[in-house]
C-alpha cells in the first residue's frame, strides 16, 4: 500500500473518531506541517485563518510543549484571546488534542466532536492514530549532498549532459544518482522524485 493510501487510510479511521471533525499537522517544522489536513467545519477554519488563532490557540502552545493526549478541557494554559470559546460557537464543544514527535518535527492532531467529552478508549485510539501517521508522513532524511544535487540540477531545467558538466561528473555518473535518489524517495519516475523532495523541503 503506497504512503498516501496508508494516510487516507488513517485519516478515514480519525473521522469516524471526530464527529465535528479534525485538523491534522504532520511533522511541523520552523512552523510550517509537511503535512496538513482538516475536516472542521469550513466556517470555523475560514473564521480560525482569518485571524492568525495559529499563532494563539492554546492547543498548539500544548502540542508544540508537551508530547501526549488530553482531553482540551484538561489543558491548563491560557486563552486570552478566547479560541476555544469561539471554537465552541462554531459546534466544538468538546475535543482533545494528541501530540507526538522530537520538538524538531511534532506532529500534532486534534479532535472535536459537539455533545460530550471523548472517552478514555477514545483518547487511546486518538494516541495510536497520531503516531502511526507521524511515522507513515516521516520524510526521508538520509538523501546524500550528491543525490540532492542531482534532483536540484533537474528542477533547474538541466538537461542530463549539462548537469554532469556542471557537477564534474559523467552523464552515467550522474544518472546513477538520480536513480538512486528515485529509490530513496520510492519515486517511480525523477519528476516525481523532484515533487517528493519539494515537498519533504530537501530542494
Amino acid at each position: 500500500m503506497s504512503e498516501r493510501k496508508v494516510l487516507s487510510v488513517l485519516l478515514d479511521q480519525l473521522d469516524s473518531l471526530a464527529p465535528m471533525g479534525y485538523n491534522v499537522g504532520l511533522h511541523i517544522r520552523f512552523a510550517t506541517p509537511l503535512v496538513y489536513k482538516s475536516s472542521y467545519p469550513e466556517p470555523w477554519v475560514e473564521y480560525y485563518n482569518s485571524h492568525s488563532y495559529y499563532l494563539r490557540d492554546p492547543l498548539v502552545f500544548w502540542g508544540v510543549g508537551v508530547e501526549g493526549t488530553t482531553r482540551w478541557s484538561s489543558i491548563p494554559l491560557p486563552d486570552p484571546f478566547g479560541v476555544m470559546k469561539k471554537a465552541a460557537a462554531h459546534g466544538l464543544n468538546y475535543g482533545a488534542v494528541s501530540s507526538y514527535g522530537p520538538i524538531t518535527s511534532r506532529s500534532i492532531v486534534g479532535i472535536s466532536r459537539s455533545d460530550r467529552e471523548f472517552s478514555d478508549d477514545e483518547l487511546s485510539t486518538l494516541r495510536e492514530l497520531t503516531i502511526r501517521l507521524h511515522i507513515e508522513a516521516k520524510p526521508p532524511s538520509d538523501l546524500t549532498k550528491a543525490q540532492i544535487e542531482a534532483l536540484q540540477c533537474v528542477a533547474n531545467g538541466d538537461r542530463h549532459s549539462a548537469a554532469a558538466e556542471r557537477l564534474g561528473i559523467t552523464e552515467s555518473a550522474f544518472k546513477a544518482r538520480l536513480t538512486s535518489a528515485r529509490v530513496r524517495l520510492e519515486a517511480r519516475t525523477t519528476s516525481e522524485a523532484v515533487r517528493k523532495a519539494r515537498e519533504y523541503r530537501l530542494l
